[in-house]
């Protein structure tokens, strides 16, 4: 598992832990790596920059979960680009068995009917328009050439510490003293909480259906302006709304995602996998906020 001692990784490995699943974690830091063997799962020192040893991890394991991934959002078509690469690394490795591969990409990919929500078997765009299409595009060249491949798609997954995009926005938002939404704010995003999202990576590996697609969605859309305000309130700010070309120059990166309407449903996914997630909402998640020090 790569990703393993990541916030989804971490509450991962627990949930396959607890279900009788021996796991090998990727690691290359020394206090990551105690962190992870406290857990009960082994550790398996390498990172996705050593193609070498994500092959070495893959001979030793009877499935594969890839969560890895380079949150600097600075240079997000390029991470997007070198998570190709170490798909396609797995993917080779993997080559002439049946052993599963279970990669992640987000639900905007699936996006692609304006209004409705994403469903799991949409078509899907290219990393053309979306740079995190390159995930999914690489787990289709790897089904296309014989690999067992599932692809997970993510939308905003929280706890009380982390919530996805809304991490770095709640950082903006503490910076420039007042929390804002684009235009009315009805924009929808899809949420999960992390030990939901985390069931469903380990049913998706148990099950293992080649070119599956699963949504892991508690919440279809929660609009910006209902996060903002919790936001808000939380952090002792206002709330206002801002224009579409003020976006930009307020979000920066973050503009790309902020105005748009990313609804999800995960129905295909509840049905095929019996999945029901349990945990707390976003707004409830906000509103328990554990801020960082300034």
């Amino acid at each position: 598992m790569t990703g393993a001692t990541g916030n989804i990784g971490s509450a991962v490995v627990k949930d396959l832990i607890a279900a009788g699943h021996q796991v090998l974690g990727l690691c290359r830091s020394d206090k990551k790596a105690a962190d992870l063997a406290a857990t009960g799962a082994e550790v398996h020192r390498g990172s996705l920059e050593d193609l070498d040893s994500l092959r070495t991890g893959v001979a030793r394991s009877d499935g594969i979960i890839h969560l890895a991934f380079n949150h600097d959002f600075s240079k997000f078509a390029a991470n997007c680009e070198d998570d190709r690469r170490v798909i396609k690394a797995l993917g080779s490795a993997l080559a002439g068995s049946n052993r599963p591969l279970v990669v992640t990409s987000g639900t905007p990919i699936a996006n692609t009917v304006p209004g409705e929500p994403a469903k799991e078997d949409n078509a899907v765009i290219g990393s053309d328009v979306h740079p995190r299409a390159a995930s999914e595009e690489a787990a289709a060249a790897a089904a296309a050439g014989g690999v067992n491949v599932t692809v997970v798609r993510l939308p905003q997954v929280h706890d009380p510490v982390t919530q996805g995009l809304i991490t770095p926005a709640i950082a903006m938002y503490r910076e420039k003293g007042v929390c804002t939404y684009i235009g009315d704010g009805r924009n929808r995003w899809p949420a999960a909480h992390v030990l939901d999202v985390a069931r469903l990576y380990r049913l998706a590996i148990e099950k293992a259906e080649p070119n599956g697609k699963y949504h892991a969605v508690a919440e279809e859309g929660v609009p910006m302006r209902a996060i903002a305000e919790a936001i808000g309130r939380r952090l002792g700010l206002p709330v206002k709304s801002i224009a579409p070309e003020e976006a930009g120059a307020y979000f920066g990166w973050l503009s790309m995602f902020a105005g748009h309407d990313m609804p999800a449903s995960s129905a295909q996914t509840r049905r095929k996998l019996g999945w029901e997630p349990t945990g707390p909402g976003l707004i409830t998640d906000l509103e328990r906020l554990q801020l960082p020090d300034r």
